[in-house]
């Protein structure tokens, strides 16, 4: 993936064979692009990241889980997650452990994202429909007939055939490599997993999961401190849906409105850090 420093993916291929690269060229992105780039190196730069920064992670780890199922329609305050240590098998309860549990399990599963993307997101929904889930839905993209519950987002649902493909296809171009800024390749991964809501469950909780293994596994935000979870619940329910609108209607104007609100996502993740960083520096956290 674009901007992995440890030598770990493939070679990225000539530009003309890169169609991720090109995204980056569309109107407003790389504007977007180099506004998330210094607002990143600016939060990793604050001297408390020198010395506490696994406490800068964590922190950033609660508050994205609690951005991602306030988006799924669990909208907890954040006292209440730090809080909670049960988590029931339905309603509200489970998105909240279910997003808890994708936090976690996302930094774990950087090395299998850059072999096998598709395990890695068949892992995620396993993980996020928790051990109470035993159907065999769980942990694969579903079957032809096999209804969906995601009733954030109300877009005409592709078929099974459709799915399949289009997440081969998706792989393939993950696999081949890319020159592509993370912002772009994390916002399109997001993007399509929610266009497509391959799995019977969990679909948003699992697209914002792998924004956050791309974004960490790209090298922009290695120590996942920029939660881009926390900048889209901020940003709402209703500009969320209406950017994923935009990406699925494949224009250059709604792909790049696209881009553009995932990297506003991720500058008010990038605020939230800053914010701990300085209630840190004062001793108020």
């Amino acid at each position: 993936m674009a901007g992995n420093s440890r030598g770990t993916t493939p070679a990225p291929p000539k530009a003309s064979d890169d169609p991720l690269a090109t995204l980056a060229l569309l109107p407003g992105v790389a504007d977007s692009v180099d506004s998330v780039r210094k607002g990143v190196d600016r939060v990793y730069g604050h001297r408390i990241m020198r010395r506490r920064s696994n406490e800068v992670s964590s922190e950033a780890a609660l508050r994205g889980a609690r951005g991602s199922a306030a988006l799924s329609g669990a909208d907890w305050a954040l006292e209440e997650v730090r809080r909670r240590t049960d988590f029931g098998v339905e309603g509200e309860p489970r998105t909240v452990g279910a997003a808890l549990r994708l936090t976690a399990e996302a930094g774990q599963l950087l090395s299998v994202w850059r072999q096998s993307p598709l395990r890695v997101l068949a892992r995620l929904h396993l993980v996020a429909a928790g051990k109470e889930a035993a159907d065999d839905t769980v942990g694969r993209p579903r079957l032809a007939g096999e209804p969906v519950d995601e009733p954030l987002v109300e877009l005409p649902l592709p078929d099974a055939d459709e799915v399949a493909g289009r997440l081969d296809g998706l792989s393939r171009l993950l696999l081949a490599g890319t020159e592509a800024p993370a912002l772009v390749l994390a916002a399109v991964v997001h993007g399509e997993l929610l266009a497509l809501r391959p799995f019977a469950s969990h679909n948003g909780l699992v697209a914002r999961a792998a924004e956050r293994v791309v974004l960490v596994g790209s090298g922009l935000d290695p120590k996942a401190i920029c939660p881009a979870e926390v900048g889209h619940a901020e940003l709402g329910r209703a500009a969320y849906v209406a950017a994923l609108e935009g990406y699925v209607s494949g224009t250059p104007e709604g792909v790049a409105g696209w881009i553009a609100h995932c990297g506003r996502a991720v500058e008010l993740g990038v605020r939230e850090s800053t914010a701990v960083c300085e209630a840190l520096q004062r001793g108020a956290a």
